[in-house]
């Protein structure tokens, strides 16, 4: 008796219909197709998937469904069928075609850094370090890129603003007050050093020498710096007194700067910082 279906492997749906009509000897015409897993190519070869049907001859199904019944005495035993012994699931494994090699994933080339977006990148780290105070040797001016920039923030967000610029070779320097200049500044000086930050890649876009960029408003940063000092030696005390670490909230690295600067010569603690940015923070210890 021979076989009914057939289930093939193959590369894609063709390739398999084609190796189960082999199996059965029969032609295409004579078989329903039964696609039980799609094929698939993957991503540079990896991940492929290969493809499984099921070839059954027609009218097959129905002849299992009704078989015949022959009639027999009491008597007489009706012969035991042998059922065709199916081929193992092993067998039908080493039937699959050969897999194709993976084609080798091609080098990418190292990504070159534009000079714009690499200047980009130093004027960051500059103005992440550098010192925001007001530097000496300044003279008014009403034409830079920063102050054209700063004024136009002030007008968009519709605030009253009395906004100065001072230049040297070096540095630019603005100074910002008025009515709306709390909110300029922003939650510890979080919106100013925004503005000072986006100022700053303004100023030194397309320019061969780097300006450096302060903005202050009402003299926070001054403000600032005194807070900070008092912060470190109120929480340097607490250390002490109660022999376990302090841990500060996270600053920025010239906020973290003041405070190591302040507990440089305390003789019985010591500072360091922690964290990853704008994460970063510092750690008053015993020493």
């Amino acid at each position: 008796m021979g076989m009914d279906f057939s289930e093939k492997w193959g590369k894609d749906v063709d390739e398999a219909v084609k190796l189960a009509l082999l199996d059965l000897r029969v032609p295409i015409e004579e078989v329903e197709v039964t696609v039980l897993e799609e094929s698939t190519k993957g991503f540079f070869g990896l991940g492929s998937k290969l493809a499984k049907v099921r070839v059954e001859i027609k009218g097959a199904a129905a002849k299992a469904e009704k078989p015949k019944v022959e009639k027999f005495s009491k008597t007489e035993k009706p012969e035991k069928q042998v059922r065709p012994q199916e081929k193992p699931e092993k067998q039908e494994k080493q039937e699959r075609p050969e897999r194709q090699e993976r084609p080798e994933r091609p080098e990418r080339p190292e990504k070159q850094e534009r000079p714009q977006e690499k200047q980009d990148k130093i004027a960051k780290r500059r103005i992440e370090i550098e010192e925001p105070e007001r530097p000496d040797g300044l003279t008014e001016t009403n034409e830079h890129p920063a102050l054209k920039f700063i004024n136009e923030i002030a007008d968009k967000m519709g605030l009253t603003l009395d906004i100065k610029a001072m230049q040297n070779e070096d540095c630019v320097y603005i100074d910002v007050e008025g009515e709306d200049a709390g909110t300029i500044i922003g939650k510890r000086g979080q919106t100013l050093d925004a503005v000072q930050y986006l100022a700053s890649l303004v100023a030194n876009k397309d320019q061969s020498k780097y300006i450096r960029v302060v903005v202050d408003a009402e003299m926070y940063r001054n403000k600032r710096r005194k807070t900070l000092e008092q912060l470190a030696d109120r929480l340097a005390v607490k250390a002490l007194k109660t022999k376990r670490s302090v841990r500060l909230e996270p600053m920025n690295p010239y906020e973290r700067k003041i405070i190591h600067a302040r507990l440089q010569g305390n003789n019985r603690v010591v500072t360091r910082s922690e964290g990853e940015e704008p994460y970063r923070r510092v750690v008053i210890e015993l020493k």
